[in-house]
């Protein structure tokens, strides 16, 4: 699935590993895990049948903006959004939060 980067500090840990420091190992082990998926999948539906990322939309207002979320680990969700344009839909990387 097509996807782009809403955080340019994320697209430089995707990119060049820069500030991979500011997450433990595990963490950012699992955002690449995680990126490849996103990359080798078709549709966000493949993504849904993936019951491990745990791809589900947020509650409340950030549910309301179209925000989802993809666990990294027990504490860390990857955050994105589903967006369209003229060649389909794509997931727009948000960051990466830690939930506790």
């Amino acid at each position: 699935m097509r996807f782009f980067f809403r955080n340019k500090k994320l697209q430089k840990l995707y990119t060049d590993e820069a500030g991979a420091e500011r997450y433990p190992r595990e963490v950012v082990d699992a955002f690449f895990d995680k990126m490849a998926i996103i990359a080798a999948a078709s549709h966000e539906n493949d993504l849904r049948a993936l019951k491990s990322l745990h791809f589900e939309k947020l509650k409340g207002e950030r549910g309301n903006r179209g925000h989802y979320s993809l666990r990294l680990n027990k504490q860390y969700r990857l955050t994105v959004t589903i967006e369209t344009d003229d060649h389909g839909k794509l997931l727009g990387i948000l960051d990466i939060e830690d939930y506790h």
